[in-house]
């Protein structure tokens, strides 16, 4: 037995002896609902001592015998929103409480942290939450600000918004997100979530009400990707009073982002509506604009039943290109922030719908069953180039400096729109229940799922003055199906300490058919399938309300993507499933009350990656490419760190925060891997993956005084990271290959709140302070400037 397992027995042994004997008090109270009348059968707990009852008829309770000290009260009645409050216990005394729940207003959608104070040290892992009020305080212009905040998470942008979310969890390449679940209230967003995991859509976080992000064991309830984590957006339920927000934040360069919402619930029924639009002239190379609709419905049917209802429109138009700089365009410094390629033009539409449903059996066991359906049409076009100019070819315009090697793009006559539409639809029933084995409390969560996707993509032929139109090039369609179940319980072995096992068990049967392939039409058809187990067990020892211990074991897996593991040749490359095993071993602690801290360590031997062909991760992205190879073995270490201060200036106008956080992390090639440079073979074992720095991190300031101002200071560091495997250390012409240097962004923010009868509040936040100019990203096809210093402007008001 190791070291470790042997401090967490003998820590829970001390504890639960500590806690289980000595003197005690006891606790009576009475439950009260919000029309002022008793609630009989409440259940009542005090989860760090394992004790519980119910209330009578008449909505009273009593506790005897609890040991003294300071624990969480947790009161629970099903159609209302549970009490946590702390309460007091003296030797020998009776403490009286009064307790009101209220109705209840939540949507039944799956958090996978939850939102109640304390919950993180509840879970067998790290992870994160990033609450509505960090939100708030941030404004972001995209998700990356927020994600470069969370210790573990390398978060880039491939333009200076970040429409599209780019993250790599734990030395994990961030192209696209493809290797982190990505969920919006427990639902899957990808293009395709098994065949397809792509986020070429990403939720837009100016309507998100909170993050939660898991890296541990815990990931297994979610799949079918466990190998980097999830991340979950939360949005916001319906209010219990008619309340109407608004916010507009206006920025330099057209910039505007401007939300409106309204909600209300009246009866047994709420609802919400919010309406997003965001866009810009000119940010950068980028011009955009986007409409984002979202409804939710929620109806109580009764004391055991919620069914919850919600259904979105996305549309976005905007100039995104896979076109960056070169190295001497970059080192010139002369277009940073031109249009290089100003008639590309991606078109991203999507419509979901999902209805949810909530049955309470008891107050122990709680069925939720989902169903949801989306599609999103991804139709990019895109015009041709080269990096250099080719004998004999005719060019339509040229940008840069042609005299200069590399200096200038060459653009053609020619385009290529990559139009793609995707179908997806699912069915998820879990179930939860809290039973007990003799005298041990256990926690169950069990459940089913069954997703279609299909994808339809066509690549199109045009000229620039018809860009729209051409000859059909390919024509192919994308079809799975899959099936999965999960199961985890968490064993109470004391109060304090809990085994978490789970098993997560992933079907996925895939086929592609292709209909047309360069220029000739065809009838080739190839399928195959993959089952996959994936275990998980995680360990936590609980010391207080916000401190533990936890350590944690979990199978990574990942399906391959379908147009990699199947040719357009029709035969199938035979490509395994991605597998790791990831280890991990840390502690929450807040010792002091103004002090909390978080570290983490953690290990992952990935079995197998397999080399894409994307254009987004730099392969060629040709219908007949081959040669695809399960590429092998890589190796993740690392640190996370966390620590945050809140001084206690009690009786004071002031309230600060100091925070700072990072990681360590070191990821590299662990067995032979070969590949062809400059017509040689390259063994690149031992070198680093690229776009995984070794070390990043961030501090931030935030304060808030009674008259009504606050405000934040932050800065975000990125440490130096190879763009390709060979690890050039200098850049390749075409600015594709080379090393990114390490770079600090510093981003400041203030907020007056009016002093008016309602909630209003005057913002101003200034992104990159000190104007730092650093590549962002080689890709997908050249240098991505880091956004420059922006000014934003900003009015909430909430009636």
């Amino acid at each position: 037995m190791s070291a470790l397992s042997y401090l967490i027995i003998s820590l829970a042994f001390l504890y639960a002896t500590e806690t289980e004997t000595g003197p005690a008090g006891s606790i009576d109270g009475i439950v009260f609902n919000d029309e002022n009348k008793t609630l009989a059968y409440a259940h009542v707990a005090l989860p760090e001592l394992n004790k519980g009852t119910i209330t009578r008829r008449d909505g009273t309770f009593s506790l005897d015998n609890v040991p003294v000290g300071e624990y969480r009260i947790l009161i629970s009645h099903v159609g209302y929103q549970t009490a946590d409050e702390l309460v007091a216990i003296s030797d020998g005394q009776l403490t009286e409480l009064r307790i009101t729940l209220r109705a209840s207003n939540e949507m039944p959608s799956v958090e996978i942290v939850g939102r109640a104070p304390g919950r993180l040290a509840r879970v067998p892992g790290s992870a994160a939450v990033v609450t509505a009020e960090r939100l708030e305080e941030t404004n972001p212009v995209s998700a990356t600000e927020i994600f470069r905040e969370i210790p573990g998470i390398n978060a880039i942008n491939h333009d200076p918004i970040g429409l599209r979310t780019n993250i790599g969890i734990r030395g994990l390449d961030p192209d696209m997100s493809r290797n982190v679940l990505m969920l919006e209230d427990g639902i899957p967003v990808a293009l395709a979530p098994y065949g397809e995991p792509e986020m070429y859509y990403s939720p837009s976080i100016s309507r998100m009400s909170g993050v939660e992000v898991i890296k541990g064991s815990g990931s297994i309830m979610y799949g079918p990707r466990t190998i980097g984590g999830v991340i979950n957006f939360l949005t916001a339920d319906p209010p219990a009073e008619p309340t109407l927000d608004a916010h507009v934040t206006g920025g330099e360069n057209g910039y505007l982002t401007s939300r409106i919402g309204y909600g209300n619930t009246v009866g047994n029924s709420g609802f919400q509506v919010t309406y997003l639009h965001r866009r810009a002239d000119n940010i950068g190379p980028l011009n955009f604009h986007l409409n984002d609709l979202n409804a939710r419905w929620k109806l109580v049917m009764g004391q055991r039943s919620v069914l919850g209802v919600k259904m979105s429109i996305y549309d976005e138009l905007s100039n995104a290109t896979y076109v960056g700089l070169t190295q001497p365009m970059f080192e010139s410094g002369l277009y940073d922030f031109k249009q290089l390629a100003p008639d590309d033009e991606l078109d991203v539409r999507r419509y979901s719908a999902s209805i949810s449903h909530d049955y309470f059996f008891s107050d122990h066991v709680h069925l939720r069953t989902t169903a949801y359906a989306y599609t999103t049409r991804r139709n990019w076009s895109r015009q041709d180039f080269d990096n250099q100019p080719a004998a004999g070819r005719e060019y339509r315009r040229v940008a840069g400096n042609p005299d200069e090697p590399f200096g200038a793009i060459w653009f053609r006559e020619g385009t290529g729109n990559r139009n793609r539409e995707f179908e997806v639809v699912g069915f998820e029933p879990r179930i939860s229940a809290r039973y007990h084995l003799g005298e041990h409390r256990n926690e169950l969560d069990a459940g089913f799922r069954y997703l279609y996707e299909r994808a339809f993509e066509q690549r199109v032929n045009g000229i620039i003055d018809s860009p729209a139109t051409g000859n059909i090039r390919d024509d192919e369609i994308r079809t799975g199906y899959a099936t999965s179940a999960f199961v985890q319980n968490r064993f109470y072995a004391t109060p304090q300490l809990t085994a978490t096992p789970g098993l997560r068990v992933e079907y996925f049967r895939y086929e592609r058919d292709i209909l047309r392939v360069n220029f000739e039409d065809v009838q080739r058809s190839s399928n195959d399938e993959v089952l996959a187990f994936i275990p998980g067990l995680g360990f936590n020892f609980q010391m207080g309300p916000e401190s533990a211990i936890f350590t944690g074991v979990h199978r990574g897996f990942s399906p391959p993507r379908v147009k990699d593991a199947l040719t357009a040749t029709g035969s199938s490359e035979e490509l395994d499933a991605e597998w790791s095993w990831s280890y991990e071993a840390g502690f929450r602690l807040r010792p002091l009350p103004f002090f909390t801290s978080e570290i983490t360590g953690y290990y992952m031997s990935f079995e197998n990656q397999i080399i894409p062909v994307s254009e987004s991760s730099g392969g060629q992205g040709m219908p007949n490419a081959v040669g695809l190879t399960n590429g092998g073995a890589t190796r993740h270490h690392g640190v996370e760190f966390l620590f945050r201060l809140d001084p206690d200036f009690a009786g004071r106008p002031l309230s600060a925060r100091l925070e700072l956080g990072g990681t360590w992390n070191q990821a590299s090639f662990s067995e032979d891997r070969f590949v062809t440079s400059g017509g040689e073979i390259v063994n690149i074992k031992g070198n680093d993956l690229p776009y995984a720095p070794e070390w990043s991190g961030f501090t931030r300031l935030s304060a808030s005084h009674t008259s009504g101002f606050s405000g934040f200071l932050k800065a975000t560091y990125t440490g130096e990271q190879f763009g390709d495997v060979l690890n050039r250390t200098e850049s390749t012409g075409n600015g594709r290959d080379g090393m990114l240097d390490s770079y600090t962004v510093v981003d400041a923010g203030m907020r007056y709140r009016l002093p008016v009868a309602f909630d209003a509040s005057l913002s101003l936040s200034v992104k990159n302070l000190t104007d730092e100019r650093y590549i962002a990203s080689r890709r997908p096809q050249g240098i991505r400037v880091g956004l420059p210093r922006m000014f934003m402007f900003g009015l909430s008001v909430t009636l």
